[in-house]
């Protein structure tokens, strides 16, 4: 009994974190400039949810959708974005083995679910320029909570299957990390048994997720472009402006995760900068994406700031 309890444990306790950089100016820099775009990231998605759950204009399935996104992605930057920004200001850049397999957890659990959130958000474009007239009996609110319901218990299937495997393998020695956040495939490679097995395993189950998402994405809006194409330059104009932003947010999010988990590429540099992407500019780039091309969210920030000045002006 105690052999085995021996085996499961790790002898690890925590690991070291490389971070992006080793030189003490550059760190000092990054920290300026990541703790701005957090401070962004946080604010820009608050507004987002604050615009869409205050203005009534906005309460709509799209929009329903886009608040849930705005949240997911604020929470997916704070799940490594605030330990990175520490670390820039700490010589020893350390994380707790508990706080290493916390954050391949919830990266994973956030990561998943935003996946299966976007293909939802593609599927309510498609209903609303395939089906227009069905489209309010078919993104009702119970749908759509669905919806979203199903991108969280996705997401938390997801992070428990690798959750479950990687806290049981035998940390024995190395525990350098050369990342800024404990990303799964670097993990791995820190265990004390051949790891290659496990590599396949681990990029087939996020391939699973990752992948089928994808093809979803692309078959939904290839319909949705077949089925304006016949109609008119308007029509056709209207449906490309309305999928743009979405398609845009698409592709920043998947191809990062595509290329680090799915297909790796195993180049240091590159990982280290498509993780900085996806969890950082993409929450970033999202809110800014909706906001600058959708004229209703821009409408609704009018309202917000003439009602603030207006109160303002009444005290």
């Amino acid at each position: 009994m105690n052999k085995m309890e021996g085996r499961n444990h790790s002898m690890v306790s925590e690991f070291i974190l490389w971070g992006l950089s080793q030189s003490q100016s550059i760190q000092v820099l990054l920290f300026m400039i990541f703790l701005m775009l957090y401070l962004l990231i946080v604010t820009g998605n608050i507004v987002t949810m604050i615009l869409i759950t205050t203005d009534h204009h906005l309460h709509s399935p799209m929009y329903f959708l886009l608040a849930n996104l705005s949240f997911v992605d604020m929470w997916l930057s704070s799940v490594t974005t605030p330990k990175m920004i520490t670390d820039f200001l700490r010589e020893n850049k350390t994380i707790s083995f508990a706080g290493c397999m916390s954050q391949i957890f919830f990266a994973h659990f956030i990561a998943a679910g935003e996946m299966v959130l976007l293909v939802a958000m593609a599927y309510d474009r498609y209903v609303a320029i395939c089906k227009p007239l069905h489209y309010f009996t078919i993104m009702n609110l119970k749908r759509c909570t669905g919806l979203v319901l199903t991108s969280w218990t996705i997401g938390f299937v997801h992070a428990v299957s690798h959750l479950v495997v990687i806290v049981q393998l035998p940390f024995c020695g190395p525990k350098e990390i050369d990342s800024f956040f404990c990303d799964m495939p670097l993990v791995i490679k820190l265990a004390c048994m051949d790891s290659h097995d496990l590599d396949i395993l681990m990029n087939a189950n996020c391939g699973v997720v990752g992948v089928t998402c994808f093809i979803l994405l692309l078959i939904s809006y290839t319909h949705i472009f077949l089925t304006v194409h016949g109609s008119s330059k308007d029509g056709a104009s209207k449906a490309l402006s309305t999928c743009t932003a979405h398609i845009t947010v698409v592709l920043l999010f998947f191809v990062p995760c595509i290329f680090i988990y799915v297909w790796p590429l195993n180049v240091i540099w590159l990982d280290k900068f498509l993780a900085v992407f996806y969890s950082v500019f993409t929450p970033l780039f999202n809110p800014a994406i909706y906001t600058l091309r959708n004229k209703e969210i821009k409408n609704a920030m009018k309202r917000l700031i003439s009602y603030c000045l207006g109160s303002k002006g009444n005290l």
